[in-house]
């Protein structure tokens, strides 16, 4: 499902860089998930009437050449995704975000929190509950087989008007209004 939600973060990004014709996507090809999601960014882009520029990093060492094909492609901004190594170095993707002034959106809302511009995605706490929830009923001698399969109902749109006012961004009032936490 959160690679789903791909679409709507671009469409957050051009709401907050609407004079951006490109943006990018971070994304790490050994995930086995990374192309079917590339081409889910793709087609969200064009819908946009944006170009998608995909940019791939596959270790730390790569963060750095990653961000300067960014800046070289001239993208307005750029989704990273949730994949577990760009989760894990959110401080260092934040970072050069910052240093190359391109603004970032992130799946989780510990990016925001972190000093990254925007995050929109699964409320992870809710998910966890709806898990203890089904070990539960499983500890009490549901078959798991019989549990219907769930999805994530709950999203959280997180901005940090800190880093948009660094980045010279105005963040719409309406997008402020939707948002589950604005950062000052």
């Amino acid at each position: 499902m959160i690679n789903q939600l791909v679409g709507k973060r671009l469409e957050l990004l051009h709401e907050l860089v609407p004079a951006a014709m490109s943006v990018a996507r971070l994304t790490n090809p050994d995930n086995s998930s990374s192309r079917s999601v590339v081409e889910l960014a793709q087609a969200a882009a064009r819908a946009l009437g944006l170009h998608l520029v995909v940019v791939s990093a596959r270790s730390e060492a790569e963060f750095e050449p990653a961000f300067a094909t960014l800046v070289q492609q001239g993208v307005g901004g750029v989704d990273v995704s949730a994949d577990p190594l760009f989760t894990g170095h959110r401080e260092q993707i934040i970072a050069l975000a910052a240093r190359h002034a391109v603004p970032a959106i992130f799946a989780y809302r510990e990016a925001a929190e972190a000093g990254g511009l925007i995050s929109y995605g699964s409320d992870v706490l809710d998910t966890y509950r709806k898990g203890g929830v089904y070990v539960g009923r499983i500890l009490k001698g549901e078959k798991p087989g019989d549990l219907p399969v769930q999805q994530p109902t709950k999203f959280e749109l997180v901005i940090n008007l800190k880093t948009a006012k660094t980045l010279g961004l105005n963040v719409p009032a309406s997008m402020q209004q939707l948002a589950d936490e604005v950062i000052e």
